[in-house]
């Protein structure tokens, strides 16, 4: 069965990466340029369209009413090593990685997709390192990021200093999740660590910082996509509907 929608990738030659990025941008099959959109941005780009079925499920939700207007917009990264340097928040080309999705990637969706360019209509998504990602990033900037997805975030005193030292949050919507399994979840590097339980903490810290937050912890769920594709259909519901 082919696919409802349509798939578009622009290169941006990032003056802070000093490479040429390509960005994987999904339509819904009704899109116009007379209409608005939702749109969110995905690190781990390819992982999200093939193992998490963004597209597919767009096509359904979009077809059925479930969601809003939404694009979804991929970008990948090239292996493990440029992963951590970049989505970790104490990674080597963090800073030049987030000036790229902020200044580059941002003003180039703006062109071409038709939104409201405020906080609300964009969001983040991530799963591990990039969720922990996702939340920093819009921390960070809360005018231009509204919304933050994380599966099974990386959580480490990193990203637990930053949300103690925010504020407040009231402008963010926030949906996180956790495997109750990944007590023992196996990472990218083959080792394994506790993440149930700082994710419990950074729960704690998110409740009091007045944003408007959902929390799952999954039953037993581990550190795979096998557990965050089963999630992908209600997230999408509950952020986009």
């Amino acid at each position: 069965m082919g696919r409802k929608g349509s798939f578009i990738v622009k290169e941006i030659q990032s003056n802070y990466l000093n490479e040429t990025k390509a960005v994987k941008i999904y339509l819904p099959e009704s899109f116009s340029p007379l209409n608005k959109y939702n749109i969110c941005i995905m690190q781990d780009g390819d992982d999200y369209f093939q193992m998490g079925r963004i597209a597919t499920l767009s096509d359904r939700l979009h077809t059925d009413g479930e969601i809003e207007n939404t694009v979804f917009a991929g970008i990948h990264y090239k292996n493990k090593a440029d992963r951590r340097k970049r989505y970790h928040l104490e990674g080597a080309e963090h800073d030049a990685y987030t000036n790229f999705i902020v200044r580059e990637v941002i003003p180039m969706l703006d062109e071409i997709i038709p939104n409201l360019q405020m906080g609300r209509s964009r969001a983040l998504i991530g799963d591990s390192l990039a969720g922990s990602f996702a939340l920093s990033t819009a921390i960070r900037y809360p005018n231009t990021f509204g919304k933050v997805i994380m599966q099974s975030p990386y959580v480490d005193d990193a990203l637990l200093r930053k949300v103690k030292a925010t504020p407040n949050l009231e402008t963010l919507d926030i949906y996180h999740t956790i495997g109750t399994a990944e007590i023992e979840a196996l990472l990218s590097d083959e080792k394994k660590e506790d993440l149930l339980t700082p994710n419990r903490e950074l729960f704690k810290l998110l409740q009091e910082k007045g944003t408007n937050y959902i929390y799952y912890e999954l039953a037993d769920g581990d550190h795979t996509w096998k557990y965050w594709q089963r999630d992908m259909e209600r997230l999408l519901k509950t952020m986009f509907n």
